[in-house]
């Protein structure tokens, strides 16, 4: 795990490949933080707009915030739209995740912003996308995911299906994808001057990522049922196993060469059970045979009889377990930041323009004056003297 070297209070240039690009995030939770998060992480300048009633107070989200600057502004006030809408006209990005009509009737949708910076490139995140029956009602990563057929895929022989936490509709299908569609647009306008909307919806994202699984159904050779095919744990060879000291392993044999590793280092080679590996017939007595075996050592003692046998068997390490082990550790996979606290480094990693360590997420509101006078997009945005009185107010935070 590599240490946090420093954690500025604010983002510093030549910090990778989006250096100079800059972004304007309209609250939010979950896919759209996600979003601002890779932006910043590769370098961006990312301004996030917060309530000014938690002006202040740190955030609950310090991972998916940092590499930010926090501004509080109170949108539903005609002064803090008008604040925010000044800053959209001085950004390349504006990305926002309010449920569709919100950001209009704000007066900060795509024509109001467009109109103030045709370049503009508006990133839009929802659940079920802009349009569509299920456009206004509410969801989280767990409906989309099950509306878009991901969900059902991923549950036990005869049990129920399982949320992935929300790493599939929130972040993969998510917050990921509008940071691909963001970038894709962005290119479109370096070279003609022209911004556009970018509609990234969960449902959307999910069932982009089921692409190989609907190649697969499509030509038969995908069942239409969870845990009876060769990735969703139906495989002997491809699933997890319990130990004794109940830890688990992750085995992941599908390749000839890697099925014959694992038959070698559990002495299973010739016997005839396993003698066929694709005979799907054969497949729960081999799934029984296989737990058997495992449940005879430790988690631990199996990874050191595996380490170097080229079978694809790993264990399965807990979320305080993985930033630890040498592999994450020598390639500085996760970090400690100078709080203390554990997070994941930015990637991918580039080898022209490398991304720095990630500066800390800002207490709410505390670069509210500072960005809106100037001192991190061009052009002042307030007076002293309206800042002031906004702040006065509680429009400002």
């Amino acid at each position: 795990m590599s240490e946090a070297t420093s954690d500025h209070s604010s983002p510093a240039a030549g910090r990778g490949p989006l250096t100079g690009v800059t972004v304007l995030e309209l609250g939010g939770i979950g896919p759209g933080p996600f979003c601002g998060m890779l932006l910043g992480d590769l370098g961006a300048e990312v301004i996030r707009v917060e309530h000014p009633d938690q002006a202040g107070k740190p955030t609950l989200h310090p991972v998916l915030h940092r590499n930010r600057r926090s501004v509080a502004i109170d949108l539903k006030q005609p002064e803090g739209a008008a604040a925010a809408l000044a800053l959209a006209g001085r950004v390349d990005v504006l990305i926002e995740g309010f449920r569709p009509g919100v950001a209009e009737r704000l007066g900060l949708g795509p024509g109001q912003c467009l109109a103030a910076n045709p370049a503009l490139v508006y990133g839009r995140m929802t659940g079920w996308g802009q349009d569509g029956p299920l456009a206004q009602e509410p969801g989280h990563d767990i409906n989309y995911i099950a509306l878009a057929g991901a969900l059902h895929t991923i549950a036990p022989q005869g049990g129920d299906p399982v949320p992935p936490l929300n790493l599939v509709g929130d972040f993969g299908g998510g917050g990921m994808l509008l940071a691909l569609g963001v970038l894709g647009a962005l290119l479109h306008a370096r070279g003609t001057g022209r911004g556009q909307v970018v509609d990234a919806a969960m449902t959307d994202g999910t069932a982009l990522l089921l692409a190989m699984t609907y190649g697969l159904l499509g030509q038969g050779l995908w069942q239409d049922r969870p845990a009876a095919n060769l990735l969703d744990g139906g495989a002997p060879f491809y699933r997890t196993y319990r130990c004794a000291d109940g830890g688990h392993v992750a085995v992941g044999a599908i390749e000839p060469q890697f099925y014959a590793a694992l038959l070698r280092v559990l002495e299973l080679t010739g016997d005839p059970l396993f003698a066929a590996q694709q005979d799907r017939a054969a497949w729960p007595a081999m799934t029984g045979r296989l737990a058997g075996l495992f449940a005879t050592r430790d988690r631990d003692a199996w990874a050191a009889a595996f380490a170097g046998q080229g079978a694809c068997v790993t264990p399965v390490l807990s979320l305080t377990e993985a930033p630890a082990d040498p592999h994450n550790s020598a390639r500085g996979t996760y970090r400690r930041a100078e709080d203390g606290s554990v997070q994941p480094s930015p990637a991918p990693r580039f080898s022209a323009t490398p991304t720095a360590d990630p500066t800390a997420a800002p207490a709410t509101g505390a670069d509210t004056r500072a960005v809106l006078s100037g001192g991190v997009l061009p052009g002042r945005v307030l007076s002293e003297e309206q800042l002031d009185a906004l702040f006065e107010r509680g429009v400002l935070g």
